[in-house]
């Protein structure tokens, strides 16, 4: 099966592991991502790059995890990406899948988004199998999100529904709320640290040939 892997590069001694964000439209993808870019010292991280669609908007950046160490004697870099949620930017979403590495799934806790959330698990399951991958083999955490909504009387998904519904593989999970702050960067660390350990783990093995990886010289 064909390696599906970071980026190499062999001048600046880096390898760059790549990291979706996925979910429902508005369940707080990008929410996520500016957190994050927001608590992030300006020294290990880029710019942020912002593609606006009509109701969404796709964010990318990456930043050096300093301590979660190297991959052999390879620095490591993080690069974030958010999908947009909306049935019509399917095309997208497969192309920034693509040489994905980890995967934060975002679903939205309210009691009426809970159609939304199946469906967008599905639709990343499909994703990923065009691209000849499968949701079991890549790192992935839960973020159920928009737990603060229920301190202001909005109804929301027990933490067993939503397990039911989307966590069939057992992976991590955290209850989070982008706007509040909480559970985001303990999600993001779990994923960086289970994607850096997939990453490793097929770098390090010695029948990965050029044709598995991405390289630049």
């Amino acid at each position: 099966m064909m390696l599906n892997m970071a980026v190499i590069n062999l001048r600046d001694k880096q390898i760059q592991c790549k990291i979706v964000y996925y979910g429902p439209g508005k369940s707080g993808k990008t929410s996520s991502l500016i957190y994050i870019y927001n608590i992030l010292q300006s020294k290990v991280k880029s710019k942020m790059v912002v593609i606006k669609t009509e109701e969404e908007r796709t964010l990318f950046f990456d930043f050096f995890p300093l301590d979660l160490g190297k991959i052999m004697d390879f620095d490591v870099r993080i690069q974030l990406y958010t999908v947009p949620g909306q049935i019509m930017y399917a095309s997208t979403r497969r192309l920034i899948l693509k040489g994905v590495d980890g995967i934060v799934f975002v679903a939205d806790s309210q009691i009426e988004k809970r159609r939304e959330n199946i469906e967008s698990i599905k639709d990343l399951e499909e994703n990923l199998k065009s691209g000849r991958l499968f949701l079991k083999d890549i790192p992935l955490v839960f973020q159920y999100n928009k737990r603060d909504l229920g301190k202001q009387g909005v109804t929301l998904l027990s933490v067993q529904d939503l397990q039911w519904d989307l966590n069939r593989f057992n992976v991590p999970y955290f209850l989070t709320s982008a706007v509040e702050g909480y559970g985001i960067t303990n999600a993001l660390r779990t994923i960086s640290k289970l994607t850096i350990q997939y990453v490793n783990s097929r770098f390090t093995r010695s029948k990965v040939t050029r044709e598995d990886i991405h390289v630049r010289g």
